[in-house]
């Protein structure tokens, strides 16, 4: 039973609990996402896998879940780019957010959510339980295809790539923003 870390609006830890009943209850829970760039500022992009409990089939981030009770946020990002992509590399806390959306099944994702960056050049697999495909695509191409498609897109995704704060951090490293 995977569990995950209510929080407050702070972040707070106020409890655990089982991350499919948090998500049908709509309880604010601690979640992080990952995007890694290559060295000529291409995202790594997932479209994740079609049997997802929601979002399923949309493309969205490098990677995202939720630390473990008892797993800092950046430690659960470094386990799951590893279970997800099959590789790990250095990452850096960008900024945080929080966000609730819901969903036709009835699902809730409210979530407290760290945002981390890093960088790879090597290879990478996709689980497939996890992630239908995978591509390394400019963030100019991807707020293109945001503003035709939003809805081939996760709702968190699209949040975070209209942040300031993240696309002032991603052109501080040099990478094209459009």
């Amino acid at each position: 039973m995977e569990m995950v870390i209510l929080v407050d609006e702070k972040d707070n830890d106020i409890g655990t609990m089982e991350k499919m009943e948090a998500h049908v209850k709509g309880l604010k829970h601690r979640a992080f996402s990952v995007f890694i760039f290559d060295s000529e500022g291409r995202l790594l992009l997932q479209r994740r896998a079609l049997e997802k409990y929601h979002s399923g089939g949309l493309w969205t981030n490098t990677c995202c879940s939720h630390p473990r009770p008892g797993e800092t946020s950046i430690g659960g990002a470094h386990r799951r780019l590893m279970e997800e992509m099959g590789f790990d590399t250095e990452l850096m806390h960008v900024f945080e957010l929080s966000y609730e959306v819901r969903f036709e099944s009835g699902i809730w994702e409210n979530e407290y959510d760290h945002v981390f960056v890093g960088r790879h050049d090597g290879k990478y697999y996709e689980d497939s339980s996890e992630v239908h495909e995978a591509k390394w695509i400019s963030i100019p191409k991807i707020r293109e295809m945001i503003a035709v498609e939003p809805e081939i897109f996760t709702h968190w995704f699209r949040l975070i790539m209209e942040n300031v704060k993240f696309l002032k951090h991603i052109q501080d490293m040099g990478i094209n923003v459009g």
